[in-house]
C-alpha cells in the first residue's frame, strides 16, 4: 500500500520558534565560537596556499563548524578522495558543512549564494561552483566551470533535487548539471550520498516558508547536539550507464534504499509544494486536474 504524503511541516514550530534569553545566549555563544575558529584556521590556511596551493583548513573549518552547530557526524562507508560527483539528498544548508567536514568536498549551489556576506567568501575559498538556476545559458557556462573542477582532480558535491526536503522524502533528481558527465572525464566516478537525520529531520530541515535568516537563528540557538549519519554508498562509474538521466536514476535509486532501510519503510511523497523546482504533492496535482476538468465541463 503506498504511504500518503507527509503533511505541510511548520518547521518553526516544531524547531522552538520562541528562543528566549538563553536561545538568545546560544546564539552568542556559537558565533563567537564560529568566528575564533575562524580567525585560527585562517592564517594557517593562506600559509599552505603560499606552499602548496592546497589547504586542509576549509574542511577543518566546515568540521569544526558543523559540530559548533550541534552535529555529532557518524560517517558510514569511505568517501572517494579526488575525482568524485557526490550525489546526496538535501535538508538543510547544514548539510554542506557536514558532508564537506567528512569528504573534503567543494559544492555546486545557487549564484545567490556568492552574494552573501561572510557566507559567498567562505564559499568561494571552499571552491564552490555557482550555478545561476533560472538560465539555461548560465548553467551551460557553470557545467564548463564543474569540469574544469572535475580535470583538477577534485571532489564535486551535487544536491539533484534542487531543494530541501524534510529527510523522510526523496524528490525527483534534476540532471541539468550530470551533462557534464556526457561524456564523463576519465576515471570519474559518481558517489551517492545519504544524509541521516534520523528523527530530527523534520525538525532541522529548511523547507515551506521559513526566512532563511530565520532557520540560521533557529538552528544556532537549539539547546544540545544531535546524531546524523553521513552514509556514503558504493561509487559506480557513469561511462556505459547511458547517460544522464540514467546516472540520475541509480545514484537515486541507492540513496531511496538506504533511506528505506534508514526509516524502516520507504519515503513518503513529500507534502510541500516547490515552485522552484516544478514540484506539487500528487493531492494537489489530483485536485488541480479535477478542477481542469470541471472547467472544461462548465464550457
Amino acid at each position: 500500500m503506498a504511504l500518503a504524503p507527509e503533511p505541510p511541516i511548520d518547521a518553526a514550530a516544531s524547531g522552538g520558534a520562541r528562543l528566549g534569553p538563553l536561545g538568545g545566549l546560544r546564539i552568542q555563544g556559537r558565533l563567537l565560537a564560529i568566528l575564533l575558529t575562524l580567525l585560527a584556521c585562517l592564517l594557517p590556511h593562506y600559509a599552505c596556499r603560499l606552499a602548496t596551493r592546497h589547504s586542509p583548513m576549509p574542511r577543518l573549518f566546515l568540521r569544526a563548524l558543523a559540530r559548533i552547530l550541534g552535529a555529532r557526524v557518524r560517517v558510514i562507508g569511505t568517501p572517494l578522495r579526488r575525482d568524485v560527483i557526490f550525489l546526496g539528498n538535501h535538508l538543510s544548508w547544514l548539510d554542506i558543512p557536514v558532508l564537506a567536514g567528512a569528504s573534503g568536498t567543494a559544492f555546486v549551489a545557487k549564484a545567490e549564494v556568492a552574494a552573501i556576506p561572510v557566507i559567498g567568501w567562505l564559499a568561494r575559498l571552499n571552491h564552490t561552483v555557482f550555478v545561476k538556476r533560472e538560465a539555461r545559458v548560465g548553467v551551460a557556462e557553470r557545467i564548463n566551470e564543474l569540469r574544469e573542477a572535475l580535470a583538477g582532480n577534485r571532489a564535486v558535491a551535487v544536491f539533484p533535487e534542487g531543494t530541501t526536503t524534510d529527510g523522510r522524502s526523496l524528490l525527483p533528481f534534476k540532471t541539468a548539471l550530470l551533462k557534464v558527465l556526457e561524456p564523463p572525464l576519465p576515471g570519474v566516478m559518481v558517489q551517492p550520498v545519504l544524509l541521516d537525520y534520523g528523527a530530527l529531520g523534520p525538525e532541522l530541515c529548511w523547507i515551506g516558508e521559513e526566512p532563511g535568516l530565520a532557520n540560521v537563528l533557529r538552528v544556532l540557538g537549539r539547546r544540545g547536539s544531535f546524531p546524523l549519519v553521513v552514509r556514503f554508498l558504493e561509487p559506480f562509474a557513469p561511462d556505459g550507464t547511458g547517460g544522464r538521466k540514467a546516472i540520475a536514476a541509480q545514484a537515486r535509486a541507492r540513496i531511496e534504499a538506504a533511506l528505506t532501510q534508514a526509516l524502516g519503510h520507504a519515503p513518503r511523497p513529500f507534502g510541500q509544494e516547490v515552485a522552484a523546482v516544478g514540484y506539487a504533492p500528487a493531492s494537489r496535482q489530483v485536485a488541480a486536474s479535477e478542477a481542469h476538468d470541471r472547467a472544461e465541463g462548465e464550457d
